[in-house]
């Protein structure tokens, strides 16, 4: 493992927090990679979220966008794009280092993997979550 990687699972982390992580990393240079993103959660009421996002997926021109990502790796790298200065070089090559996966690959089975407890949820009676793979499940994804 190089000295400047950096491997986050993602399974029961929250995806705002996971994405402030990642983004700031990122722009201190480090190759992040997020497994298990399929199971990162998004934190309130189960269908709030996804009216949310059934809102966000309608609005528009289907040809001409806005474009909703259908694949949970795909939709978590946008979350992360949205804590980066994109639009800049800085935070296009920060960007370009951030990498999120469906699952644990076989390249990261035997590397050292990062916990960061800030970003778990924090759990008790009242907290609703969803995750990631559900909201997309809503959406028509066919992501198994």
């Amino acid at each position: 493992m190089a000295e400047n990687e950096l491997i986050i699972n993602g399974e029961g982390m929250v995806a705002g927090r996971l994405a402030a992580i990642a983004a700031k990393k990122a722009l201190l240079g480090f190759d992040v990679n997020i497994i298990n993103s399929e199971k990162a959660l998004i934190v309130g009421n189960k269908k709030e979220i996804i009216k949310k996002y059934k809102i966000k997926e309608d609005r528009g021109i289907p040809s001409k966008g806005p474009f909703l990502p259908k694949r949970p790796d795909r939709f978590l790298r946008k979350i992360i794009r949205g804590m980066l200065p994109y639009k800049k070089s800085r935070g296009r090559n920060a960007y370009k280092q951030v990498k999120c996966f469906i699952g644990m690959p076989e390249e990261f089975k035997d590397k050292k993997i990062t916990e960061y407890d800030n970003a778990h949820i924090k759990k008790s009676k009242h907290t609703e979550f969803i995750t990631i793979k559900e909201i997309l499940k809503n959406l028509g994804s066919d992501f198994e």
